[in-house]
């Protein structure tokens, strides 16, 4: 009954916030109609201004649409030329870049097989590059590297932050856990920013710099992104000492011998798009259509929606960085990626969203604190073991044994103990010999084979009865040697 009532209040809360918020708005509109619907007004003109001349000042579709027009393509045709065509380009591209864009049959068989069956990609990838290559141009020039590099994350990903290799590699630059953690790109049980877009690619600048300045060469040093400066210092001892890639690809691990010939076939690709009738696919999100708000607390991406009408799928594929749905505190605080179109609604309504998280998250029911030293926590959707030992900073295997859990796999809804620092029951025991009792069970006794991290007191609450009765039923038992293997009577 106190749980029913707690929750009306809650939905009562709710509605006052909402009710609240848009009453607030009727009465300004009432004070000054004609202030309000003025200055609003304007800055939707202003916003829809600036979108309109960023979008064409930033659009390459006009250039492509010209292309296309003045070589007569209807929009079936897949155009071919021949090989000199296709080296003559690759050459005017090495000659305003530093990478060694080569024209060799590896190179041209990859090239012709994109031309006709990566048409589709290099037109999906066209359209996300409106999010992401402006930043990454940014951050190149920043490091003084070449601009040509922003094609490797196409390579890599096809510029999707939240994509996970079979290996482990995870956003988009793929970089492994360890590398990652090298170059300053944490995770826990919320985060990681292995799928931040801009963390990420400050990162990829700062490894791809290092891998230059390794081997004097972007080909070996792409080499070396793909498969480790290891395997490549390997292939470099097994060529006999050579020092380019196309000497020791023999000698690299197979994925690596396509890797060069694909960034190459990708690059030209996307610089002569037009010239093969490829178009962008539309842009769901342009780089300058998006802003930043920052949090001062901890928020579920659900009851932004529920306020100001963002879909948290949306607001997850603008901030790939957070594994679940929850935006934890941190220091300094979170800023998230938000459209333009919402940061008016935001404005007009932070407060009153952090009021409902606060409500519907935050506040813990009457019955389920039951003492200063135990709490009852109720399992949410996308609560792992991990993130319930995180909030109250317990140890996983801790829950497991308070609770009597046998698998880290948690229902919605479900209960859970939790105790405060030294609150936990010990289990008390005599001091008994180290030696076991050597009788021979009664027959009917139940038995339980020892396993790796048990504790006797774990044993007691699986089994369901106490460490009192184990010890009767375990003359001598040492509770502090128990051996993996060694059997107890249980019953």
């Amino acid at each position: 009954m106190i749980r029913h009532l707690k929750y009306i209040t809650v939905q009562i809360s709710m509605l006052f916030i909402g009710f609240s918020v848009y009453s607030q708005t009727d009465t300004i509109i009432a004070k000054d109609t004609a202030e309000v619907v003025e200055y609003e007004q304007f800055l939707r003109v202003v916003e829809s201004t600036l979108e309109g001349y960023y979008r064409d000042y930033s659009s390459t579709d006009r250039q492509t649409d010209s292309i296309i027009k003045s070589l007569g393509y209807d929009e079936e045709d897949v155009p071919e030329f021949p090989d000199s065509v296709y080296c003559q380009r690759l050459n005017e591209m090495n000659e305003m870049s530093p990478f060694q864009l080569d024209c060799n049959s590896d190179v041209l068989s990859v090239l012709k097989f994109f031309t006709k069956n990566r048409r589709g990609f290099t037109s999906v990838v066209l359209g996300r590059s409106k999010l992401y290559f402006t930043m990454f141009e940014e951050k190149l020039a920043m490091h003084n590297l070449p601009i040509e590099l922003k094609y490797l994350s196409v390579i890599e990903s096809g510029l999707r932050p939240q994509i996970k290799s079979r290996a482990g590699a995870l956003g988009l630059w793929q970089f492994m856990y360890r590398t990652g953690k090298y170059y300053g790109l944490d995770q826990n049980s919320y985060i990681d920013e292995r799928m931040d877009p801009e963390l990420a690619t400050e990162a990829a600048c700062l490894y791809l710099k290092k891998l230059h300045s390794l081997y004097g060469d972007w080909n070996m040093a792409l080499a070396a992104y793909n498969a480790g400066p290891g395997n490549v210092n390997k292939a470099i001892r097994r060529s006999g000492g050579k020092m380019t890639y196309w000497e020791i690809r023999p000698f690299l691990p197979r994925e690596t011998q396509g890797y060069v010939p694909n960034f190459i076939a990708m690059s030209y690709m996307l610089t002569y798009h037009a010239e093969h009738n490829v178009v962008a696919r539309e842009a769901k999100v342009f780089d300058f259509e998006t802003d930043t708000v920052c949090l001062n607390k901890g928020m579920h991406m659900n009851v932004i929606d529920s306020l100001i009408k963002w879909p948290v799928e949306e607001i997850q594929a603008l901030n790939p960085i957070y594994k679940t749905t929850y935006i934890p505190k941190t220091t300094p605080p979170q800023c998230i990626s938000i459209p333009i179109q919402y940061v008016g609604k935001w404005v007009s309504m932070e407060d009153s969203i952090y009021t409902l998280d606060s409500l519907i998250y935050e506040s813990v029911p009457e019955e389920e604190k039951l003492s200063n030293e135990m709490t009852v926590h109720s399992v949410r959707r996308g609560q792992s073991l991990g993130v319930i030992a995180d909030q109250y900073g317990v140890k996983v295997r801790e829950i497991m044994d308070w609770n009597n859990l046998r698998s880290t796999r948690l229902a919605i809804g479900q209960k859970l103990k939790i105790y405060g620092k030294g609150a936990a029951p010990k289990p008390q025991v005599q001091q008994a010999s180290n030696s076991t009792s050597t009788k021979t069970p009664p027959s009917g006794a139940q038995m339980h084979t020892i396993k790796q991290g048990e504790s006797l007191w774990a044993i007691a609450n699986r089994t369901g009865i106490s460490v009192e009765q184990l010890e009767k039923l375990n003359p001598g038992l040492n509770h502090r040697d128990l051996k993996v293997g060694q059997k107890i009577r249980v019953k």
